[in-house]
């Protein structure tokens, strides 16, 4: 299990910008595949993007080309720069984790959550 710490959550106006991390506990390059999650009151818990062990990167239509994740190796964090936000942009945002296993199956481990609200 991996161990994640959220943070850079907080209040934004519409059209700002914020960077949220995650520090690992280990090295992201032992991480298969690193994502962010966000989950707004009342509704599910929704895949933002990730990124993989070879950096590649993936993101849902709905913040692509606002949105870009990256990763510090060095400092065992991963980003996400969230620009031109929008008031569906708040939510209680997660930080994943999947490693695999000696078995070949996938552990998964959740940070905490960081609120990001936008609003006037």
């Amino acid at each position: 299990q991996v161990q994640l710490v959220e943070s850079g959550g907080g209040l934004v106006q519409p059209g700002g910008s914020l960077r949220l991390s995650c520090a690992a506990s280990r090295s992201t390059l032992s991480i298969n595949v690193m994502s962010w999650y966000r989950q707004a009151p009342g509704k599910e818990r929704e895949l933002v993007g990730s990124i993989t062990r070879s950096g590649s990167t993936n993101l849902v239509p709905s913040v692509e080309g606002r949105f870009t994740i990256s990763r510090d190796n060095a400092k065992n964090t991963v980003y996400l720069q969230m620009n031109s936000l929008k008031p569906e942009d708040a939510a209680v945002y997660y930080c994943n984790a999947r490693t695999i296993s000696p078995m070949g199956e996938y552990v998964e481990s959740w940070g905490q959550g960081t609120l990001v609200t936008v609003s006037s």
